[in-house]
């Protein structure tokens, strides 16, 4: 038996509870986790705001090691580190075929299968979205398992499966920000952290963090943050004058409310980029009219999981943090139980802390 945090129905607590897992098919392996990462994607699958089939074991950001293998698994064996890939390509839709695979249109085909079974009724569960990190094992298609690069610690290296591919991705490949730009940072939480390290290792010159909580300001200076603004209505202008006047070459959201798109758009300078990571409600609606559009000349652009390949990015992250520019450790401020999760998401809504992290 394997204990998990199952999502009964959408809105519902989460339930801990024992999990019948079968054996790893052709084309699958089995995995006993390390450590899994509560993302604020894992709220809004809970609460709604994203669609999900349930009963679902929720849970994406996830590393662990390999228990057993399918017939046709050659890439990893038992006993091997790995890291969760929530997100894999196919290969051959429209977007894989640009090169564009984290805009996949199969990726998440796996999180509508049955991939166990409650153990007290023998009811269907889905895999959340394609791994089911929130259990002490599970069982996933090949495709969404990396090797975990040497010099990784396991249990930290969850975070490259999610918080830290979105961040670097942002600043790497969605806004490309180059040496000595500047960059505002809005939301410090696991992604926010991400972000500010990755503007730090690109060479931004000032990096502003954004977060509604006075007491987040050390965590983001700890992450490369130069300076600290507590979101007000006056965001947008306090950032101009931290920047001569000009606004910052580019803004990353990792929010995902209307109020907080708008405010990282002004915040830029005249033909400056803003990119937009936070997943937000429909009823978040950001408006513009014709005429600034065209006078500030500014880009916005969504960001999904950070425009990354995990396959190729992995690899790289790894080295920043064999060299010490990525701390993974300094992004996690609670280390949970499975029991924890539930508490983890109020602090998300709270908008308390950095990463929670559960360790099995």
């Amino acid at each position: 038996m394997v204990r998990a945090a199952v999502l009964p129905a959408v809105g519902a607590p989460l339930e801990i509870a024992e999990i019948d897992l079968p054996d790893p098919g052709p084309g699958q392996v089995r995995i006993r986790l390390a450590a899994a990462g509560v993302c604020h994607s894992d709220l809004s699958l809970s609460n709604g705001t994203m669609r999900v089939p349930v009963p679902a074991v929720l849970g994406h950001e996830g590393a662990g090691t390999v228990v057993a293998v399918g017939e046709g698994v050659t890439h990893v064996a038992p006993g091997d580190p790995v890291i969760l890939n929530w997100a894999p390509s196919c290969g051959t839709c429209h977007a894989c075929t640009l090169g564009e695979v984290w805009l996949c249109a199969n990726a998440l085909n796996g999180a509508a299968d049955v991939y166990a079974h409650r153990a007290s009724d023998g009811s269907d569960l889905h895999p959340g979205l394609n791994v089911a990190a929130f259990a002490e094992e599970t069982v996933v298609a090949a495709s969404c398992v990396l090797p975990l690069p040497e010099g990784i610690p396991l249990t930290d290296a969850a975070l490259l499966g999610c918080a830290v591919l979105t961040g670097y991705g942002a600043i790497h490949h969605s806004a490309q920000v180059r040496e000595g730009e500047t960059v505002a940072v809005f939301g410090v939480g696991g992604v926010g952290l991400s972000t500010l390290q990755s503007a730090r290792i690109a060479g931004a010159t000032t990096i502003v963090a954004v977060d509604v909580s006075p007491e987040k300001e050390e965590l983001a200076r700890a992450a490369g943050a130069t300076d600290y603004v507590v979101a007000s209505e006056n965001t947008a202008r306090e950032i101009r004058t931290l920047t001569g006047k000009q606004g910052v070459d580019v803004a990353v959201e990792c929010v995902g409310r209307s109020v907080t798109i708008r405010t990282a758009w002004e915040s830029t300078r005249r033909g400056g980029r803003t990119t937009v990571v936070g997943i937000g409600g429909k009823d978040q609606q950001v408006t513009f009219n014709a005429l600034e559009l065209f006078h500030w000349g500014r880009t916005l652009s969504g960001c999904v999981y950070g425009n990354s390949d995990p396959a190729k990015d992995v690899p790289v992250l790894a080295e920043h943090v064999r060299a010490g520019r990525l701390d993974l450790g300094s992004l996690v401020t609670e280390r949970i139980a499975l029991d924890g999760i539930p508490g983890a998401f109020e602090n998300m809504v709270a908008g308390k802390g950095g990463r929670a992290l559960v360790i099995f």
